[in-house]
């Protein structure tokens, strides 16, 4: 939903100028500064100094390009990490933001997986997005050796003029470890500095690497000087084409590749040897437009003072444990994006109108006819949010597919992440988590996984995070997030404070098979609920186990105290003689765990907070004519933990409680009209008193 307001983008500003405050007294005394020193020529060859400098001063300013110019921004993204980093780039690019955006993304599979879902739920207005296929362009490089840690991927920037629509004239070209601390349209306003003949907007390099002789035996690949760093480019595309950049490069790529043995970074190396041999095309940039944070960085002699940086490039493989004499402060404007809320960069470009993101008037449309006034607003507000969903936070890396196979699905927020350990020793098979985080929590979840061994050694769980918004908790969308990125053809749909049997993910798999179940068969099979009272006690490792632990009290069944009847129908004394499944039927308030085909009917979205959002979905199953079917050796035990902020509310007010029997009276109004007189038998199961989930 896009935001109403803006207090809390008013801290942030607040921490950005904290920040430049820090800056202030940070390199007030202590810092040797040495400032360029003469512009470099618009026409014709950059002067390279006695010291090796391609100078690149700061040239007169040019008027900022007009408000609502489309400016163009193309970026290489590849994989898990470097998506997370990608959002974390644009979100300090979106913050300073004056101008319409489009992102070109040369992303592999996993990236563009990701990143689609992420740009569609966003919903920022004036930004527009377009995916170019990693693979088709592999060909183009492939053949290049490359000992730079970022593999075939750090090479793709040099096909970007053949493969970045034909009639797009200038781009801006960005690695995705840069952070921004200004306006990206002033980066764009470089654009009037080039020359008729200069194609190349480049930060000369801030180490010595190209001037060789760093370490015995080392030979850096031919450069202007002390050559260019390309984690920021401006591309003059248009020109690149008519000059015959392809086959410029790679000529100069064979012909260095004869005598070197490989490049060492990456694409950098093949734009500097084409300087090199061709210097005019390239317009310096003033230094602070690419402050590199490599190990032997010399970045220092480009800023006095916070105000002057305008671009960080994390450009070490340490990243932001590189040592630098300011890391401190940069890592700290880092940080301010990386945990910044997404959520208030939907905002509108003042006096500049452009096409809405796909969906945005039919959302606003409807939030205009909510009554604030009344009593169940907070509930029809959170049904209208969209909210940002990063899936696959983490990487993830899927077993292929075997017939059978069952994915855990579950859902969880910042206070169930000590459950996540105990589940991966119970079930040992795939996972689909969502999680519900702010952007600041998303990273203390990050760090949680990175310091559990179990954890992080688990590759084929996938945790997806849903950005927080609101206040109810949306527990049927984070299922239904989790749910559609199950690969597996069955899933279990569980509850992260559930235990499985050590033994279920082996056994379901087996019942499927011996059932002979397949996706014409609708069948749910349930999975007995059981729960303990106490924080410590044995997990029983068998079914008489479990019957021992439930006869002398240590057990019980689901809610057997608070809802009886939410789990009744699974016939626990059948339950405990049964040596084959068992057919039994739907009831009123039925909410059991079930394994279903992945294709099974979503979770209602409507219900958010507390209260029949499991019930409703066993209740469209059985209107689907799904079979039930008990497990006879299954289980799964709820452990005891604080009650939720939603199910507090629940108990304590009775306000709550008839908003959600308001939502229960229009899902059965919504069943009527799809199901006809089918749905009737289910109207009075809603004319019940709300009960649980």
């Amino acid at each position: 939903m896009l935001p109403r307001g803006r207090p809390r983008a008013l801290g942030a500003a607040a921490l950005l100028l904290l920040l430049l405050l820090i800056g202030f007294f940070l390199f007030g005394g202590d810092l040797e500064y040495e400032r360029p020193r003469g512009a470099a020529a618009l026409d014709g060859d950059p002067p390279a100094d006695r010291g090796g400098h391609n100078l690149s001063d700061c040239v007169p300013a040019r008027p900022l390009p007009p408000k609502c110019e489309l400016l163009h921004v193309a970026i290489v993204c590849a994989g898990h990490n470097s998506s997370r980093d990608l959002n974390t780039l644009v979100k300090s690019v979106l913050f300073y933001r004056k101008n319409p955006l489009h992102f070109h993304l040369v992303t592999d599979a996993v990236a563009r997986n990701i990143l689609e879902m992420l740009f569609h739920t966003w919903m920022v207005p004036a930004v527009g997005v377009s995916f170019y296929d990693l693979e088709e362009l592999k060909p183009q490089v492939s053949w290049i050796p490359n000992k730079h840690y970022s593999g075939l991927y750090g090479l793709m920037k040099l096909v970007l003029p053949g493969a970045l629509p034909p009639d797009l004239a200038r781009v801006i070209v960005l690695d995705t470890d840069v952070t921004f601390a200004s306006d990206i349209a002033e980066l764009w306003a470089l654009f009037a500095h080039f020359s008729d003949k200069q194609v190349i907007g480049l930060v000369e390099n801030q180490s010595d690497w190209y001037l060789g002789n760093l370490w015995r035996n080392h030979r850096p690949w031919p450069a202007l000087g002390r050559g260019f760093n390309t984690g920021v480019i401006l591309l003059r595309l248009d020109r690149l084409r008519q000059a015959g950049w392809g086959q410029m490069w790679k000529l100069t790529a064979t012909r260095e590749l004869l005598t070197l043995p490989a490049t060492s970074l990456a694409d950098q190396d093949i734009f500097n040897a084409v300087i090199k041999e061709h210097p005019g095309l390239v317009q310096p940039l003033p230094c602070v437009w690419n402050v590199q944070l490599s190990d032997h960085t010399l970045a220092e002699r480009c800023y006095s003072e916070a105000s002057d940086l305008k671009v960080i490039h994390w450009n070490s493989p340490k990243k932001l444990r590189v040592k630098n004499k300011h890391v401190e402060y940069f890592r700290n404007l880092y940080l301010t994006f990386l945990e910044y809320d997404g959520n208030l960069l939907r905002r509108e470009l003042f006096a500049c109108p452009s096409p809405p993101p796909p969906g945005t008037e039919q959302l606003q449309r409807a939030l205009a006819q909510l009554d604030e006034e009344d009593a169940c607003f907070e509930f029809r507000q959170q049904q209208l949010t969209v909210h940002r969903v990063h899936i696959s936070f983490l990487p993830h890396e899927p077993l292929p597919p075997r017939p059978h196979d069952v994915t855990l699905v579950a859902q969880l927020s910042m206070d169930r992440l000590q459950m996540l350990e105990a589940l991966c020793r119970h079930w040992p098979g795939p996972m689909s988590l969502a999680l519900y985080l702010t952007d600041a929590e998303a990273q203390q979840f990050l760090r949680f996984v990175e310091a559990s061994a179990v954890l992080s050694a688990r590759q084929d769980v996938a945790y997806h995070v849903v950005y927080r918004e609101g206040p109810l908790y949306p527990v049927n969308e984070l299922r239904n997030v989790a749910l559609a990125q199950a690969l597996t053809p069955y899933v279990f749909l569980s509850d992260i404070d559930f235990l499985p049997a050590y033994s279920l993910y082996d056994y379901l798999r087996a019942s499927i098979e011996q059932l002979k179940l397949d996706s014409e068969r609708k069948v749910a099979l349930v999975v007995p609920a059981f729960e303990t009272l106490h924080y410590r006690f044995s997990f029983p490792s068998s079914k008489a186990e479990l019957l021992a632990l439930l006869d002398s009290g240590s057990l019980y069944t689901f809610r057997y105290h608070e809802w009886p009847r939410g789990h009744a129908p699974t016939d626990y004394a059948r339950w405990r003689e049964a040596r084959t499944p068992y057919r039994v039927q739907w009831a009123a308030d039925y909410e059991p765990y079930v394994v279903v085909p992945r294709d099974c009917p979503r979770y209602d979205p409507r219900f958010v907070g507390f209260g029949w959002n499991k019930v409703a979905h066993i209740v469209e199953l059985d209107a689907q004519e799904y079979e039930l079917l008990v497990l006879p050796e299954a289980f799964t035990i709820h452990l005891p933990h604080a009650p939720s902020l939603d199910i507090s509310r629940f108990r304590s007010s009775p306000a709550y409680r008839d908003c959600l029997q308001a939502l229960k009276d229009e899902f059965h109004q919504d069943l009527s009209r799809h199901y006809g007189a089918a749905a009737l038998k289910y109207l009075t199961a809603l004319q019940q008193p709300p009960g649980p989930a």
